[in-house]
């Protein structure tokens, strides 16, 4: 079973933002990028949904959340700044079917310690972007990240046009 680590959608600039940081919601294009989450996520079956508590981690998996009938639980080891926590977090949940919404800065340090190699599609595994999210399977006590998917909001795919 794998985990699901998704990399929250776009929240507009930080530096724009005026008030707390935890509480930067999603963009409209950060909203439509959640609900195009749903379908893919959704067919891994998770159990669980973990998410870090700033507002826009749980704003990008709580459709999902909601679509297959599970609460958002809100884990302080996925916040900004909590890359070891969470690195942590993922090797304790080995072999569970689970989501869990984090930062850049987090995902970044959980590739750095699971390594990963090419992606379904034979492309290396990289950095996550907004909105993206890696698939991590456990083979015994290895975690390794198996595959990197970004969905698109179905306004942004367009019909092959004749001619």
């Amino acid at each position: 079973m794998p985990l699901l680590v998704v990399r929250h959608a776009q929240a507009g600039r930080r530096s724009a933002y005026r008030g707390d940081d935890r509480e930067r919601p999603l963009t409209a294009r950060g909203l439509a990028r959640a609900q195009a989450l749903v379908e893919p996520l959704g067919t891994y079956h998770p159990r669980r949904v973990l998410s870090s508590p700033f507002v826009r981690c749980w704003q990008t998996v709580q459709p999902v959340a909601e679509a297959i009938g599970l609460g958002v639980e809100s884990v302080e080891e996925l916040s900004e700044g909590h890359g070891d926590e969470a690195v942590q977090l993922v090797r304790r949940m080995a072999g569970e079917s689970a989501i869990l919404c984090t930062h850049g800065d987090v995902a970044t340090d959980l590739l750095a310690a699971l390594g990963a190699g090419s992606g379904s599609d034979g492309k290396p595994i990289r950095r996550l972007q907004k909105g993206e999210f890696w698939v991590v399977q456990s083979t015994g006590s290895t975690l390794a990240i198996v595959d990197q998917v970004r969905p698109l909001p179905a306004e942004a795919v367009r019909p092959a046009r004749d001619g």
